[in-house]
């Protein structure tokens, strides 16, 4: 037998293995000829076919719903991808690089599933697509003597929070506050947490790391160069690579933290409370975070209100935390008996919001029981809210059946880096940043009523936000922002939602883009796009010439 007639002869026979859904054709599946790719580029004895799922396979949805947060992007309407992949080695991830462009498919890349818009398994902009999904690459190996770990990206944050604490009591990692968070994603965007004042974000603690790059090339630090190490730690995923794994460092923590929790409604000084936590929260100590939830409660027979509850971590004991509110924070009113002294491991449990004898074992489960409908925005605020501008935000949110709002304080270290000094902005002059979210549990409810209640309340919040430009938190996507177009988008284009997650840093993020993937191979509706000269402003054009781009020459 011939060696093309050999190929013939087993192209044939997969369809016996993959159940192609045309399989009186001749012609090969997109699974059949992805699987085939895989193998001619990678291990050619692993069986591929137990690793893709085509939406006529049974464990298709189930593949598919898996990590999905939003369940606005599961319903039947989504579009869906083609096939799911999910990796088991990092040299498939590689071989599914090289296999996408030799098919020329689009792919979307998912280790966590949290993106907010579902961009990491759907594509509103172009079809057909498939899904890599990293869920099945979660290693990850502890150094206490190296105070670093190397984590692959389908890891849960949860499960590097809770390695860490295996070989140590006094080291942690500052990032995510959900557990839940695939740590790949996770820090492209930056990664902030309860620890962000003492230490910064996720991102600004990481030594090196492992990319796909477009052309299929495995890369560390030294191999992909400082300006795409730069571009990764806060540029949003999706845009340079497929992160493959992070080497973090590990910080201190002390043996005994501090967690509270205390609430106030609008009958008990809720108001003018938290207009004095905007003038003390971001100047605190940095040892403490103390954020605000802020929601309505009750119901319309015995009445609703507004309750916002005071959720913090000291890293130190309870006596210490009570000197530091009497001299800062008084108000607050905070007691012996608020406190509740614990671990830092625990801490992490207490504010994913555990009870409180949850095992830290449950962080090792790496599933999220966060599943809904719903839809999110963001704000910074650089200047506190008059109480006056607070009461006409309460009447926003009682409009509302299932609203929530989180400040986050900065201030701290958050204060003490630069700009430019990743592609997250969002540093010095910050107060806090706003994450805004309504959800609703009914698949048939209309949506739109309650985005268009979001967006009105984004609109009555813009006298109080950041400004030239408004700025948002890339992890928190919002397309409502604007988004990219399948057959290119110019520089105005791109700006409009570009400079509101990076600011400054968005020229030099576009720079970086178009030198190590130019064909554009990992995008999506708000990825960073290669422009070409023709599309820029003159303005851009000029951007060699600017400060931020002189190491990327």
């Amino acid at each position: 037998m011939s060696s093309s007639t050999s190929l013939r002869f087993s192209v044939l026979l997969l369809p016996l293995l993959f159940h192609s859904s045309s399989s009186s054709s001749s012609e090969p599946s997109l699974q059949e000829s992805f699987a085939q790719c895989l193998s001619l580029n990678s291990d050619k004895s692993f069986p591929f076919f137990a690793s893709i799922y085509a939406q006529y396979n049974s464990s298709f949805t189930t593949v598919l719903n898996s990590s999905a947060q939003n369940l606005r992007y599961l319903l039947p309407s989504a579009p869906k991808p083609e096939l799911i992949f999910t990796p088991t080695s990092e040299s498939h991830v590689q071989a599914s690089v090289i296999c996408s462009k030799k098919l020329n498919i689009h792919i979307r890349i998912r280790s966590g599933g949290h993106d907010y818009e579902g961009m990491s398994y759907v594509s509103e902009i172009e079809t057909p697509f498939i899904v890599i999904d990293l869920g099945k690459l979660r290693g990850i190996n502890v150094d206490i003597q190296d105070n670093s770990a190397w984590v692959q990206a389908g890891a849960t944050i949860g499960e590097v929070y809770y390695r860490i604490y295996e070989k140590s009591a006094v080291h942690g990692f500052p990032a995510g506050l959900c557990t839940s968070l695939g740590v790949g994603g996770h820090i492209t965007g930056g990664a902030y947490g309860s620890m962000m004042r003492k230490y910064g974000l996720g991102a600004d603690n990481v030594e090196d790391a492992k990319i796909v790059d477009a052309n299929g090339r495995i890369l560390d630090r030294k191999a992909m160069g400082e300006d795409l190490f730069w571009a990764i730690r806060g540029g949003g995923g999706g845009s340079f690579g497929i992160l493959l794994r992070w080497k973090i460092k590990l910080v201190p923590v002390p043996p005994t933290v501090t967690v509270l929790t205390i609430t106030k409604t609008l009958e008990q000084g809720a108001t003018s409370l938290l207009h004095r936590w905007q003038q003390v929260a971001p100047f605190i100590e940095e040892n403490l975070f103390i954020r605000v939830l802020i929601q309505p409660i009750g119901n319309k027979t015995a009445g609703r209100t507004i309750s916002t509850s005071y959720n913090a971590l000291f890293l130190g004991d309870p006596k210490r935390l009570l000197q530091v509110m009497k001299q800062s924070f008084p108000e607050l009113g905070l007691t012996i008996k608020d406190c509740y002294e614990t671990s830092w491991i625990k801490s992490v449990l207490y504010i994913a919001s555990y009870p409180r004898d949850t095992p830290p074992e449950i962080l090792l489960q790496g599933n999220s029981s966060f599943k809904n409908y719903f839809k999110a925005k963001s704000d910074f605020v650089r200047d506190p809210i008059p109480k006056s501008g607070l009461e006409g935000l309460w009447k926003k949110l009682l409009e509302e059946e299932s609203p929530l709002m989180i400040w986050n304080p900065y201030g701290g270290m958050m204060s003490k880096f630069a700009e430019s000094d990743s592609p997250f902005p969002h540093r010095n002059g910050t107060l806090y940043k706003i994450q805004y979210v309504t959800l609703w549990e009914n698949k048939n409810e209309d949506a739109t009523q309650h985005i268009d209640w979001m967006r009105g309340l984004y609109d009555y919040m813009a006298a109080y936000a950041s400004k030239s430009p408004r700025e948002a938190y890339v992890n928190y996507r919002d397309l409502d922002l604007g988004m990219n177009k399948k057959k290119g988008t110019s520089y105005k284009e791109a700006s409009a939602w570009g400079k509101m997650y990076f600011k400054g840093n968005f020229d030099k993020l576009l720079k970086i883009k178009s030198v190590v993937d130019p064909e554009n191979v990992f995008r999506h509706e708000q990825s960073i796009p290669p422009l070409a000269i023709s599309k820029r402003t003159k303005k851009h054009k000029k951007v060699k010439k600017c400060k931020e781009c002189e190491n990327s020459e």
